[in-house]
């Protein structure tokens, strides 16, 4: 994590989901992976460290995905879900395009060209 602040932060499954989100987001957010799933430990370490952030979650469209989905409902009440189209399955395959207008739904600034690819 960052030691630098932002008030954003995203949390998504994999590394390819990260480096696709980055691309597309232009303002400062700070983006973790989860990489499939997440341990009570690594939910504790956490919590301070989100406490005071506006939390989004974008995990893929299957079953791996609701299911942190969930988990983070339980710890994270106050974090925002973003959904990509289900057709997508999963946020590393999910087109650009598609990616912009979700992140841009929740707030989040991004570069205009990405919104243009659709």
């Amino acid at each position: 994590m960052n030691d630098s602040y932002v008030d954003k932060v995203l949390i998504v499954e994999g590394k390819s989901d990260k480096n696709k989100v980055k691309r597309i987001v232009k303002e400062p957010v700070e983006i973790i992976c989860t990489n499939g799933t997440i341990s009570f430990t690594k939910l504790d370490e956490w919590i301070e460290f989100l406490e005071d952030k506006d939390v989004y979650i974008l995990v893929d469209a299957d079953k791996a995905g609701e299911k942190l989905r969930k988990q983070f409902k339980r710890e994270f009440p106050q974090a925002e879900h973003l959904y990509i189209d289900r057709m997508y399955r999963e946020v590393a395959t999910a087109p650009v395009h598609h990616l912009a207008t979700v992140l841009m739904g929740a707030n989040i600034d991004v570069h205009t060209e990405y919104l243009e690819m659709g």
